[in-house]
């Protein structure tokens, strides 16, 4: 079977993706924000058709400010709505609206979306589902999955024989901590996405 690590490497977009971004570790609440949109607006869809409408998404939502985006109201979501450069889906455009405020809550409390991630990190996928699930709105075990694996919080994004595996194990990622290797982390391998 065909794993993202086959299929990628070369690819305009997809290349670039798996090369630099697929499984690193992010720790900013602008790009967390951008990857749990993206996420978020993949479901149904190819990750290609994400990938090409990356730069749309950034325009769209004021590069991804949580709190700009937090403060949208009608005008702004009548505006996602008619952009055909994005996802005109109105339960994703309403799901990363309300995320955003969710986020600023996390931040009230934690301080940062990362540092929330890491309070509950390491936890097996389903307990992470269900967190999310409370949390977050259009968050199943798909998109919760991809999220935490693309960002370095769950294992899987990339074959261990994988050159890309080996340079992101090597920065640290939180799912290569001592608690995971022990095996407390249980995960399912990735989705060709």
């Amino acid at each position: 079977m065909s794993s993202y690590c086959d299929v990628a490497p070369g690819h305009p977009y997809h290349g670039p993706y798996h090369d630099r971004e697929y499984g690193f570790p992010i720790t900013s609440d602008t790009d967390l924000f951008e990857r749990l949109t993206l996420e978020i607006n993949q479901a149904g869809l190819s990750w290609l058709t994400i990938l090409k409408k990356r730069d749309a998404f950034r325009t769209a939502f004021d590069q991804f400010d949580v709190d700009t985006v937090a403060a949208y109201g009608d005008t702004d979501r009548a505006r996602l709505l008619r952009d055909a450069g994005i996802i005109r889906n109105r339960m994703k455009v309403d799901a990363v609206i309300e995320n955003a405020r969710r986020i600023i809550d996390i931040r009230d409390e934690y301080g940062a979306f990362a540092v929330w991630l890491d309070a509950h990190h390491p936890l097996p996928k389903d307990e992470w589902v269900k967190l999310f699930k409370r949390t977050f709105r259009f968050t199943g075990g798909e998109i919760t999955g991809e999220f935490l694996m693309s960002t370095g919080y769950l294992p899987g994004a990339h074959r261990e024989s994988c050159p890309v595996h080996a340079a992101i194990r090597e920065i640290g990622p939180p799912w290569a901590t001592a608690a995971c290797r022990r095996g407390r982390h249980l995960w399912a391998a990735p989705s060709l996405r």
